[in-house]
């Protein structure tokens, strides 16, 4: 009989911390997807705001230019990638519209 019980005790045990470990790699999943959406969210955002400022400012001609930059953010989703490429735009604009002018 205590044989069995402590049997029981060790299952009951195991169990418990195969439990608490599959939680905490849960915790660990959804705390990586939730980084990845939030870092999806802010490069749409910016895409987006890119291709209206180059459609308003300069028209259709840069949009080449902009979809270009668009590939490399989404391709390499850095938050910095993100900056120096809307950098990269405004310099791209300034310099069509010179030219224009």
């Amino acid at each position: 009989m205590s044989s069995w019980n402590t049997s029981n005790v060790i299952k009951l045990c195991l169990q418990k911390h195969f439990f608490k470990a599959v939680a905490v790699e849960v915790a660990r999943l959804l705390e990586v997807v939730v980084a990845v959406v939030v870092e999806v969210v802010v490069v749409v955002v910016v895409v987006v705001v890119v291709v209206v400022v180059v459609v308003v400012v300069v028209g259709v001609r840069v949009i080449v230019v902009a979809v270009v930059v668009i590939v490399l953010i989404v391709e390499v989703e850095e938050v910095v990638v993100v900056v120096v490429a809307v950098v990269v735009v405004i310099v791209v604009v300034i310099v069509v519209l010179e030219e224009e002018v």
